[in-house]
């Protein structure tokens, strides 16, 4: 994928200030050292999240510039500012780091789809509605994040990608098996509801690859997520 087509994804930058406090860089951090002690040799718990906070951001960042497959590991110990050693403190290769930021990505999406109030879950159409609405804003809270995850998949190495893959399926199915509720309840007509579900996640995956295009056009992601329901539930009303 060349430079313009990275561009257009909009710049890799940590969540702004407006971000939800468990979407922060941070926050993100310290899910993956929590999930990683027995890798990272760093003692001190802040010190370490702390840094492993500078080298995804850089990650990141290089990502969005070069691409993953072509970033070194030289490269991404110079932009986090760590040395060559103080970096192998955190990872042993740069697929390491890929299966954490993907690991995060897939863990993020699943407790946060997963989250909907049970009055809500009662309800199919209000319930579709929902996770429309928090996957936006999930993607929008971690969009560098969610921008890596898609302009790299050609590239992931067999277990990457395999993450990659078992994880958008996992979205899928969410959505599916709110759509076949849906259907069994009279609310939706879909012949397929996973089919159904699979043609929702490109219009999920537009606003964060394709955001400044929507921008231009002075949409923001509430906005996006609004008209995107009110696509989808016309597709799937019962008449």
């Amino acid at each position: 994928m060349g430079a313009d087509e990275r561009a257009e994804a909009g710049a890799t930058q940590a969540p702004g200030p407006d971000a939800p406090d468990a979407h922060s860089l941070e926050a993100l951090s310290a899910r993956i050292h929590e999930r990683h002690r027995d890798l990272i040799k760093v003692q001190k718990p802040h010190v370490a999240v702390a840094n492993l906070a500078r080298i995804i951001d850089a990650a990141l960042k290089l990502s969005n510039r070069h691409g993953f497959h072509a970033m070194t590991l030289r490269q991404l110990a110079a932009e986090s500012g760590l040395s060559m050693g103080g970096l192998y403190s955190y990872l042993d290769s740069k697929d390491t780091l890929l299966l954490m930021i993907l690991g995060e990505v897939a863990h993020a999406v699943e407790a946060e789809l997963g989250s909907a109030p049970e009055a809500v879950r009662a309800d199919p159409a209000a319930h579709l509605n929902w996770l429309i609405a928090a996957h936006v804003r999930l993607s929008e809270a971690m969009h560098a994040w969610f921008v890596f995850a898609y302009m790299e998949a050609k590239a992931f190495p067999p277990e990457a990608r395999k993450r990659a893959i078992d994880s958008e399926r996992l979205t899928e199915r969410i959505f599916a098996d709110v759509i076949a509720e849906g259907v069994r309840q009279g609310v939706f007509v879909a012949e397929d509801p996973l089919f159904a579900a699979t043609l929702i996640k490109p219009l999920l995956q537009d606003w964060y690859v394709k955001r400044s295009k929507y921008r231009e056009r002075g949409i923001d992601a509430q906005t996006y997520a609004a008209q995107v329901t009110r696509f989808v539930a016309g597709a799937l009303a019962a008449r």
